[in-house]
């Protein structure tokens, strides 16, 4: 990959672009904390050629909140469920307004009768 190609997919939600150390510096914790979650599944980094662990925006993203959540007070694996079940509690809504669309325009009579 070129430089110019790395460049490019910082805009990359899903890109590891981020040191454990950078990654922990940026949520302001620790990089026990980063390891605690990912042991949690919260989220699982992937690896660089040497093994090193690196996260993306979206990572970065999830633990924060995670992170939210140990600061009010919440164990850290029942924060890291919390965090699993509000992401798949988004994608379901996701998915259903995405129907709900298709659906209305497959349909657009409905909406008109209806409304």
């Amino acid at each position: 990959m070129t430089a110019d190609e790395s460049f490019d997919r910082l805009d990359d939600d899903d890109y590891p672009a981020y040191t454990m150390g950078r990654a922990a510096e940026m949520l302001g914790t620790s990089q026990g904390f980063l390891r605690a979650i990912g042991e949690a599944r919260l989220i699982t980094p992937l690896r660089s050629e040497g093994g090193h662990r690196r996260y993306s925006r979206y990572q970065l993203r999830i633990a924060a909140r995670a992170r939210e959540l140990v600061d009010q007070g919440t164990p850290i694996e029942a924060a890291c469920r919390i965090v699993i079940l509000e992401d798949q509690l988004e994608e379901a809504q996701r998915i259903n307004a995405e129907y709900r669309r298709a659906a209305e325009s497959a349909n657009p009579t409905t909406e008109a009768r209806d409304g």
